[in-house]
């Protein structure tokens, strides 16, 4: 596969998850009703026209070059879309292999030489809100297009059977408080065991029934609604709450009422921001001067005081450009060490395997090598997929630590001083691979990715191009079920607080998992707790929050970020339902 077809196939799936995202021992917490979704029109527009006449030579080329990274074409073959062997005569949104949109679902086609043109002229139009964004606007290649696949035999599919999904540790009907899980890396699946899925959620409104499990003694409940897609939160030194919404490119300053249950005043601190993600106080301590946020190719920060609400005046740049490239994982996240000397950053890759890094030759790794942390990549991945560091004015810049394709949220173990990431690992190998995980970062670590994952396991897709590194792979912590996409990480250390937790949470981690698409039985769409030992991962997680899913199909709701507020209660944001949520705890101690 050529690197310009990959590139291709990733700005396409970034920019379907984009806007699938943003369409934005139980207690039981009731959660708000909201409306539920209306039905589509089934409307088309007028139908450009279309023909049978095309070139089926032609047209098999077209399918090559521009349909094949997401849609196979074998009836034994499976893709990122829906397999297209036999699309003609087919009922729309019917092929076993794929999870497709609501939209699409209620049209109600039947694909014929007409409506496939239709559609391929303009998706968007004809079912807004499809995960297919792209489609064939020349009308001679549309019928090249579809004169080939009127030479392709109807596909048999087969659905997911209920022994399946009962079977399977990871899914998400099997998801509740207390379920735990370790994985150890000896156990790991082998590349392509199953078949790869595009099984992007429907994001629907919450139904009126819908009900979130925490575990006996907790309860779980709206602290703020309405936002607009609230993501990273993080908690100032005076107790308000601070709120990436990335979308809107602002941060928003939350004053909590004096029990906590609400943010009683609202505010926009900053905005026109930049896909802002990442937030932190400095100095460290009770009295801040600064608050410093992360755009998505930027450090900037603005002066603080505590209490305040909006910021005091323009931003200033700390960072002017953290990488060459700024597409693909676009979020990044930000820390400040224990003794408040470094500034960590966090930045995603590009791509799902490197596919924009040229090859390089013996001599020019061993040179590369030489001059560059270990595992540091190169070209549109220069800066990427890596941990790096700066001194808290955004001076001496390093790459702390590569090979992290997507270590989305950070945060420092308020003990040890440890940085631990949660990382969202690569795509494309199966249901089972490749773990996503939590751990603690090393300086000059390298955590394998392209070419090696969780220790020295070769991707198959890039085998024999870095034998160097084979046995230099430092292997995660904690590994979660694969295509869970955990997003951020908070350590509990709430030692007192009117809704502390019980004191065996204190240590323990809690993560928010944002849910899966690349996996033919749904996964995640939660918060489980990282077990600590004595500030020592143990390798295991639990369920800690769940309900969010309502079928195979659909999810209403989408953790993000988690915080400890100044009583003891836990916060998560959900970019889905727009609300943070608020966990506490009846017991008093």
């Amino acid at each position: 596969m050529t690197l310009n077809r990959y590139r291709a196939f990733y700005l396409l799936l970034a920019q379907s998850a984009f806007m699938l995202a943003f369409v934005p021992c139980d207690a039981i917490a009731q959660a708000p009703p909201t409306s539920t979704v209306g039905a589509a029109s089934t409307t088309l527009p007028p139908p450009p026209p279309a023909s049978s006449s095309g070139n089926i030579e032609q047209g098999l080329q077209i399918f090559k070059e521009r349909c094949s990274l997401c849609h196979a074409a074998d009836k034994s073959a499976a893709g990122q879309g829906p397999n297209l062997n036999g699309v003609l005569g087919r009922l729309a949104a019917t092929a076993a292999d794929f999870n497709y949109s609501s939209v699409l679902q209620r049209l109600q086609i039947t694909w014929d030489e007409k409506s496939l043109d239709r559609f391929l002229a303009n998706p968007m139009l004809v079912a807004p809100g499809t995960s297919m964004p792209f489609g064939l606007p020349n009308a001679k290649e549309r019928r090249d297009v579809i004169a080939y696949l009127a030479t392709l035999s109807p596909r048999i599919g087969v659905a997911p059977s209920s022994s399946a999904a009962e079977s399977d540790p990871g899914h998400w009907r099997r998801s509740q408080p207390g379920a735990r899980y370790r994985i150890e890396p000896h156990t790991l699946a082998k590349p392509y065991a199953s078949l790869s899925a595009g099984n992007f959620p429907h994001v629907l409104d919450n139904p009126a029934n819908a009900v979130l499990l925490v575990p006996e003694g907790f309860t779980v409940k709206p602290f703020a609604t309405r936002l607009a897609g609230p993501r990273t939160i993080r908690v100032a030194p005076n107790g308000d709450i601070f709120v990436a919404e990335t979308r809107s490119g602002r941060i928003l300053a939350m004053r909590p009422t004096t029990k906590g249950e609400t943010a009683q005043q609202t505010q926009v601190f900053a905005n026109d921001l930049k896909q802002p993600f990442g937030i932190a106080f400095y100095p460290l301590g009770g009295d801040p001067q600064w608050v410093y946020v992360a755009n998505n190719n930027s450090i900037v920060r603005f002066a603080y005081k505590n209490g305040d609400l909006r910021a005091r005046g323009r931003e200033q740049v700390v960072v002017a450009r953290l990488s060459p490239t700024s597409g693909g994982h676009t979020t990044r996240d930000i820390a400040f060490s224990k003794d408040g000397k470094q500034l960590f950053v966090s930045i995603g890759s590009a791509s799902n395997v490197g596919e924009g890094m040229t090859a390089k030759s013996a001599d020019e790794l061993r040179q590369w090598q030489s001059s560059t942390p270990l595992g540091a990549a190169w070209g549109s991945e220069a800066n990427r997929a890596a941990v790096l560091v700066f001194t808290p004015e955004g001076k001496k810049e390093k790459i702390f630590a590569a090979g992290l394709r997507n270590c989305v949220g950070m945060t420092v173990e308020p003990v040890s001083g440890d940085l631990w990431c949660v990382v969202n690992e690569r795509d494309a190998l199966g249901d089972d691979l490749v773990p996503d995980y939590a751990t603690r970062v090393r300086e000059k670590a390298f955590y394998g990715w392209p070419w090696y994952y969780i220790g020295s396991n070769e991707d198959p897709r890039l085998a024999g191009a870095r034998a160097d590194l084979a046995n230099r792979v430092s292997i995660p912590d904690v590994l979660f079920q694969a295509h869970s996409a955990p997003l951020h990480i908070a350590f509990y250390n709430a030692a007192q607080g009117t809704r502390a937790f019980p004191l065996d949470y204190r240590g323990d981690a809690f993560v928010t998992f944002h849910g899966s698409w690349n996996r033919g039985l749904r996964t995640g769409y939660k918060v489980v707790r990282i077990r600590m030992n004595a500030g020592v991962p143990t390798g295991e997680y639990e369920d800690f929050l769940t309900g969010f899913v309502i079928d195979d199909r659909s999810v209403w709701g989408r953790p993000v970020g988690v915080a400890v507020a100044h009583d003891g209660s836990l916060l998560v944001s959900d970019d889905a339902s727009n609300t943070i949520w608020r966990i506490t705890h009846a017991q008093q101690r």
